[in-house]
């Protein structure tokens, strides 16, 4: 996620997970049964879990695998227990990063988090050493086909902070409160969507390019491929590479 939302890191990032489907499924899947033993199974009294299943239902998740990690959140089923754990630090070129991570042994992923940040010389910070740079934002990602008169109409109408256009894709932005009201709205209206989530969005952001590039992209892909985190943010601002 770069530091404006630029799609195109989105789409970098969307990529790099859709290429490991059986681990984005795990997540996802995590993200549910802690979202259940929080807030409860009823999925529409928790937003948080709501919001998991949806994601869930669009990367056509079995229904059958989401049932049974709510059953396990909300101790229907046997299931592991997880932390939920925040890694802050600054990356190659001084880019800010925090790592939302899951895990049901953090004396396993602390370590594993830390050793991604040293081999690109870097480490990680104390508790809230980054924290400041971010805040929860909502962002409902859609089809560039739309119109900006329907998108605008749509999302300003149900409550949205701001559309922005971003080439490729319309970006309708939301506080953390209003971000349901605004995605049932869109939903409701059958606009064609590509994301939604609730984001770490950056106030500042870092130029990268060249090398140090290349490393932070490497340190990404590094994080996201662990089995226990859920979410890498960062400020970054590049073009994205050619493959």
């Amino acid at each position: 996620m770069s530091g404006h939302s630029k799609w195109s890191t989105i789409k970098h990032k969307k990529g790099a997970l859709d290429a490991k489907r059986g681990k984005a499924f795990t997540k996802i899947l995590k993200e549910i049964t802690v979202a259940a033993r929080l807030g409860g199974g009823d999925i529409a009294a928790n937003p948080r879990l709501r919001l998991a299943v949806d994601i869930a239902k669009s990367r056509n998740m079995p229904k059958d695998n989401w049932e049974r990690a709510i059953k396990k959140g909300t101790g229907e089923l046997d299931g592991v227990t997880y932390e939920e754990v925040i890694y802050e630090g600054y990356g190659p070129g001084g880019v800010a990063v925090m790592v939302e991570a899951m895990t049901d042994n953090k004396n396993r992923t602390t370590p594993e988090i830390r050793s991604f940040f040293t081999k690109f010389g870097t480490e990680l910070g104390a508790q809230g050493s980054v924290a400041y740079l971010f805040s929860k934002q909502g962002q409902i990602v859609v089809e560039s086909e739309v119109s900006e008169d329907k998108v605008m109409e749509i999302a300003l109408e149900a409550g949205a902070d701001d559309v922005v256009n971003e080439g490729d894709a319309w970006v309708i932005k939301t506080s953390p409160e209003g971000f349901q009201t605004v995605k049932d709205a869109v939903d409701a209206a059958k606009l064609p969507q590509i994301e939604a989530k609730l984001i770490m969005a950056p106030s500042t952001s870092t130029q990268l390019a060249g090398d140090k590039l290349k490393s932070f992209l490497k340190l990404v892909d590094l994080l996201e491929d662990n089995d226990d985190v859920q979410n890498v943010w960062h400020n970054a601002e590049y073009d994205e590479p050619d493959e």
